[in-house]
């Protein structure tokens, strides 16, 4: 154990000294030197609280290492005091990781972010931790606010504003909000960058690039360099925020069918790189269930919602807002209609998906809602998850194999299966860091994204509700219906696709009706007759299984199950159906039965 963390010690030398050579050092125009300004110094705490975690693929520190071995040792693996003394090392070494990321600020912090929604990856332990860098980041001095503003925009903030508030609204990785009060009487949102981080943020990606090399020799298991990838694209886009800006009109154009989203409007004359000036909203946090409760505000109407909002970015526009942590989604109570609005904040991150990852995507969710496994298999594949395709389906719905196999829409989510999932993650680390390596890049933040949506849900209890995938589902069939047009000039092949599509949409609408008498109580008489009549329904369709259904009905002591050969009816049910009638005429077996 002594030459293990020798050896590490030797390394972080190492590191210290390349890095230490390459970052220099480097002074900002406000006449005097912070510490933090010294690219030694920032490597100097990176050595000291250094990142990796060999248990959850996170980064750690040899401080962290050694708690980890000593800690552990002598401890019978797989006792209730091993467990226990585990979850404690968990904890302690979450919170020098959050602490680095603290001290370090900017980019550190984006990272930080990062790690901490990978639900389906690490420990409970660092998510938690983590967490709270996407609201409790460090913040600029209002000395520092000053400065970026003056520097940007020429004028002192008293020339601006007739009142700006020091303490921020919220302080995040790269920036921080005030409330303010232009000359004119509007009310602002007035979004400032930390002065430092573009100076920084170069030498700080160089930095975790090569500490994670380093890193990877050490524990050949460990596949994380597709975060440094991942922050060297975007993280100048997200620190242009014109760029922002431009982002936040396209989405509200993109979705201002939907009477529900508000997004802030941009005010254009006053805003540049480093300073935005936007509409002032306010609400409280999506993942706040007391507030909702508080103000009578209906979750799973919001719940809703929101899938609606990220299914029709992802599988009808593939222009995705992919950082949609509770900081940047609020809810209000509209006083007129006493419906919630849904307030989309922070605009810096999208991922536009090409036209073929998103159609593959679609394809793919519309393959695990049906529990379709051969062609989960097929467009896993072709997302680059190659064998790892029921590892890659239990990442991208966060649930165990089985309820992928049955259907992740039959059953709901329990405790145990979550504790399933994440003891699995710990398992197959190796595998999960080899597929995260393989896939697009694209689909690394819509994992990210899935995530933050996935822990909404949880904090609401609205988690994996049928209605969730009813929206998912009419999303992708608008998305390959409008392909599937776009690819013919004949106007009967338009008209046969824009019928089926019409179909589809129809079908899941009934489905829809059908579980909400089913949760009635006037359900209580209706829904033990609805199969019977959706089966006439379905007989005046004309689609060949809808035949086969109906002639089988009609047979000889059509009133029971019985009448249905086995064969027949397991073919019925598992292949021809589409999921709104494989679900109801699961039921119709049941209460026959």
């Amino acid at each position: 154990m002594a030459s293990v963390v020798i050896g590490m010690a030797r390394q972080a030398l190492k590191i210290f000294s390349l890095a230490a050579a390459t970052s220099g050092v480097y002074l900002y125009g406000n006449k005097y030197v912070d510490p933090n300004d010294f690219g030694i110094i920032r490597v100097g705490r990176a050595i000291a609280t250094r990142e990796l975690v060999p248990y959850g693929g996170v980064f750690q520190t040899a401080v962290i290492t050694y708690d980890y071995l000593t800690s552990l040792r002598g401890v019978p693996h797989g006792s209730e005091e091993y467990d226990y003394v585990k979850s404690q090392v968990h904890l302690r070494s979450a919170e020098r990781l959050r602490d680095l990321c603290c001290a370090n600020r900017g980019t550190f912090i984006k990272v930080g972010q990062h790690l901490g929604a990978l639900d389906y990856l690490l420990p409970e332990e660092y998510t938690y931790t983590l967490k709270v860098l996407h609201s409790q980041a460090p913040q600029s001095s209002m000395q520092e606010i000053k400065q970026v503003i003056q520097e940007d925009l020429g004028k002192e903030i008293k020339e601006l504003f007739v009142s700006f508030e020091d303490t921020p609204l919220g302080a995040a990785s790269l920036a921080q909000v005030h409330k303010a009060v232009l000359q004119d009487g509007r009310t602002v949102a007035v979004k400032v960058q930390h002065p430092k981080v573009q100076a920084q943020s170069s030498k700080d990606i160089l930095l975790m690039e090569v500490l994670l090399l380093i890193v990877k020799q050490i524990f050949p298991d460990f596949e994380f360099m597709w975060l440094v990838e991942e922050a060297k694209k975007n993280l100048p886009l997200e620190l242009d925020f014109l760029n922002e800006g431009r982002n936040a009109e396209q989405v509200a154009h993109m979705l201002k069918h939907f009477d529900f989203l508000k997004v802030p409007r941009i005010f254009w004359e006053l805003s540049t790189r480093r300073v935005l000036f936007m509409e002032f909203m306010e609400g409280g946090q999506v993942n706040d269930r007391a507030y909702m409760e508080r103000n009578g505000i209906d979750v799973n109407e919001l719940s809703r919602n929101l899938g609606k909002l990220y299914s029709e970015m992802i599988f009808v526009n593939g222009f995705v807002h992919c950082d949609p942590h509770p900081g940047n989604v609020l809810v209000k109570k509209c006083p007129v209609t006493g419906k919630a609005h849904i307030i989309l904040l922070d605009h810096g991150l999208y991922q536009v998906l090409t036209e073929k990852f998103r159609l593959d995507y679609c394809r793919l969710w519309q393959s695990l809602i049906k529990a379709d496994m051969k062609q989960v298999q097929k467009y896993s594949q072709r997302l680059g998850a190659g064998d790892l395709y029921p590892l890659f389906a239990c990442m991208l719905t966060a649930r165990s194999w089985a309820s992928v196999s049955r259907g992740i829409d039959r059953s709901p989510v329990t405790a145990n299966e979550d504790v399933e999932i994440r003891t699995n993650a710990a398992a197959y680390l190796p595998q999960i860091t080899q597929l995260l390596n393989n896939v697009p890049r694209q689909m690394l933040l819509l994992l990210k994204t899935n995530d933050l949506l996935r822990g909404i849900e949880s904090a609401l209890h609205t988690r994996a509700s049928a209605s969730s995938f009813l929206n998912m589902s009419r999303c992708c069939i608008r998305a390959i219906s409008r392909y599937q047009r776009s690819r013919t000039d004949s106007l009967y092949r338009k008209a046969q696709i824009s019928f089926t599509e019409a179909l589809s949409l129809w079908q899941i609408n009934l489905y829809e009706l059908y579980l909400r008498l089913k949760g009635s109580q006037l359900g209580n008489w209706v829904v033990p007759s609805f199969p019977v009549t959706a089966s006439a329904s379905l007989q005046q369709e004309g689609k060949s299984w809808r035949k086969e259904l109906s002639s089988l009905c009609n047979a000889p002591s059509a009133g029971s199950v019985a009448a249905l050969h086995k064969s027949d009816a397991e073919r019925l049910y598992t292949q021809d159906l589409t999921p709104v009638y494989r679900d109801y005429f699961y039921s119709w077996k049941q209460t026959s039965s």
